[in-house]
């Protein structure tokens, strides 16, 4: 079973600076570990809706915590230390429901007896490593986006706790993971077509959501590790670590340190730092073409010509006879032909290199939705062998694959000059 690709972001011990602003604050109750002091030069993050990194720091004696309880209310819990370790067994691996950069994350259960207005539920609780990729800053960022951001396809926070060198989110339990486990573990069963495009509208509502607030969100890190999927696959957008707002003003874009994942960023955002929305839509396209294809955004375990998924499909997806060679294969051919060439076609304008190529949200999910009433599936409409048909072309020597059937060698192989034969793009 091979890993998910690594985040490439680049550490330092400065987690809660930024390129520009900057305001100071005394937070003693999250006072850093001396194992990797931290500034405590707070970078903000421009206001949206009600809240900015100033309105936490109104006096240099508030602690953060009190300010965020202030702020958010009933909405967000403070929780302890103690009870999130009361909660997931101390957090034991037999409930362990994840690792990545940012540390563990377990599986709890919270009663109603445990504050007064939070129901009794279950919730993953993010242990964040205090030596990993991910700092304080970035847990910070996320309390003050999900604390403020609600929407059905977000990942709802229940809460936080930031004790000493202690830094945990606790979210709403999402009973199917992530979407990347269900493409890509082996001992997963294939999801079907119909859900596919359910969890890439969903996905899409939520991205759409950041792109249209009042002050516009960039999320920075969509891939099918972050798409959670609850009992009935409704994607919810998780991890705002990386969440930035985008360009006010006359701005045309945000620059930052380039982060995120290797294989879903923007070509442009990592050549010049630039990072706008359209960045964002280009990581969307990577994961429609994960989607369809059923294979890693990056897969280094495959021919070198064939590692990056986007320079690898780009010549499959604006032909329906060509698509099918990428489709994948666990689908079985039960997918609406029409629907996936107009899903290519979409993934192919997301990831054009030029970024103003690139569709908004609101066209993104108008083409989506309407591919959800096909029912041109490629096994009954002949864009598909059936099993008696590759059954019989084995037994005859022909190219399974063929449209027409030609004759292959005699190993079964196609013929070099075949016209029907998948065009591969080499390095």
């Amino acid at each position: 079973m091979r890993e998910s690709p690594k985040s490439w972001r680049p550490f330092t011990t400065n987690c809660c600076s930024t390129e520009d602003q900057t305001f100071r604050g005394n937070f003693s109750r999250c006072k850093p570990s001396s194992k990797s002091e931290l500034s405590k030069t707070i970078g903000p993050l421009p206001s949206f809706r009600r809240l900015s990194f100033s309105d936490l720091s109104r006096s240099s004696s508030t602690r953060i915590t009190e300010d965020l309880a202030q702020t958010f209310g009933p909405d967000l819990f403070d929780f302890q230390l103690s009870e999130l370790r009361a909660i997931t067994q101390n957090f034991s691996s037999h409930y362990l429901l994840g690792e990545g950069g940012f540390g563990t994350v377990h599986k709890g259960y919270v009663d109603d007896s445990l504050r007064l207005g939070l129901k009794a539920q279950p919730v993953a609780v993010k242990l964040l490593d205090i030596e990993g990729l991910q700092g304080h800053r970035e847990w910070l960022a996320e309390v003050i986006f999900l604390g403020q951001l609600r929407h059905p396809n977000l990942v709802r926070l229940v809460g936080y706790c930031c004790e000493e060198e202690q830094r945990l989110l606790v979210y709403e339990f999402m009973p199917r993971g992530s979407l990347e486990n269900h493409l890509f573990r082996r001992l997963s069963v294939s999801l079907p077509w119909g859900t596919r495009l359910k969890i890439a509208i969903g996905a899409a509502k939520g991205l759409a959501f950041l792109h249209g607030a009042e002050k516009p969100v960039i999320y920075r890190d969509f891939k099918t590790s972050n798409i959670l999927l609850d009992s009935g696959f409704n994607a919810k957008l998780s991890d705002f670590g990386l969440a930035t707002m985008g360009p006010e003003g006359s701005n045309t874009h945000v620059t930052t340190r380039v982060m995120g994942t290797y294989g879903y960023a923007a070509p442009e955002y990592v050549s010049t730092g630039h990072l706008t929305t359209k960045s964002d839509i280009y990581s969307f396209g990577v994961v429609l073409l994960e989607l369809l294809t059923g294979r890693r955004a990056v897969d280094k375990m495959r021919p070198k010509s064939e590692q990056n998924l986007v320079d690898w499909s780009r010549p499959y997806l604006n032909s329906s006879r060509r698509l099918r060679y990428i489709m994948d294969s666990r689908l079985a051919g039960q997918y609406s032909v029409r629907g996936a060439k107009e899903m290519a076609l979409l993934a192919l304008k997301s990831v054009s290199m030029n970024p103003k190529d690139r569709p908004k949200m609101p066209e993104i999910i108008e083409t989506l939705e309407s591919l959800q009433l096909l029912k041109d599936m490629a096994v009954t409409s002949g864009h598909w062998p059936t099993t008696k048909t590759i059954n019989n072309k084995v037994k005859n020597g022909s190219n399974v694959y063929s449209p027409k059937g030609n004759k292959g060698n005699s190993n079964g192989a196609a013929k070099k000059n075949s016209p029907n034969a998948p065009v591969r793009k080499t390095q």
